[in-house]
């Protein structure tokens, strides 16, 4: 990797210098759009003590989800977390730690962070176990929950569809979920995408990240499970 050039050959490049207990913000919506091959090199490398901001945890056995058969997880903070049976195992037996946060508010606080915005007011949670400690502005006779930013996260994991070797993306459809937003949110971004081109081969006016944002970049192949399978009778 030199200059504009973000491209890497390894995924063991992709992700040099991570480390335990580090904070990480994982692209992806159930199981699309997931970083899938950057989240199988973590569990490879056996890194722990993570801190993960991702929507959800993928499932058993895949995605986020297998960096929990070997407790690589200290905390997740997602805004659902049901396609788990051993996520809630470590969490009733207190092995995992768990902040629960609505979607969209999940979704606003990343894009914050990216845009160096310290936090937003949300009437989302007010009254809840969510607004708890938080500071309530009144706004037109409304309550207002203030919701902080999150920190930089040491590593932002992203899965795009094309790419230039600039780094700049695009995405394809739903795959895109979170994975925009997370982009811009990491000291470190790591994008793994399935196509990349040369230079000024994609249409400016399609890019959804500019390569700014991206520090390292690698082509990879990709199972692209099916959360839940369903056909017609």
């Amino acid at each position: 990797m030199a200059g504009f050039n973000k491209v890497v050959k390894t995924y063991d490049e992709a992700l040099d210098g991570l480390k335990d207990n580090m904070l990480l913000m994982v692209g992806g919506f159930g199981l699309c759009g997931i970083p899938e091959n950057l989240i199988e090199t973590i569990y490879k490398k056996g890194t722990t003590g993570l801190t993960c901001i991702s929507n959800n945890a993928g499932v058993d056995g895949f995605g986020l989800g297998k960096l929990l058969e070997k407790k690589q997880i200290k905390k997740m903070i997602s805004s659902y977390v049901g396609e788990n049976a051993l996520f809630e195992k470590q969490v009733l037996s207190g092995e995992l730690e768990i902040e629960l946060t609505p979607q969209g508010t999940l979704a606003e606080k990343i894009r914050a962070t990216g845009a160096g915005i310290p936090g937003f007011f949300t009437a989302t949670g007010y009254g809840t176990l969510i607004a708890e400690g938080k500071d309530v502005k009144m706004f037109d006779g409304r309550p207002y929950v203030l919701e902080p930013a999150f920190p930089k996260a040491d590593f932002a994991l992203v899965k795009a569809w094309k790419a230039d070797t600039f780094g700049n993306l695009i995405f394809r459809k739903t795959a895109a979920n979170f994975n925009p937003m997370i982009a811009t949110a990491g000291k470190i971004t790591v994008v793994e995408v399935e196509e990349i081109v040369e230079p000024g081969e994609l249409d400016p006016n399609f890019i959804h990240v500019p390569g700014i944002y991206v520090n390292r970049l690698i082509k990879g192949t990709f199972e692209k499970r099916i959360e839940q399978r369903t056909i017609k009778k």
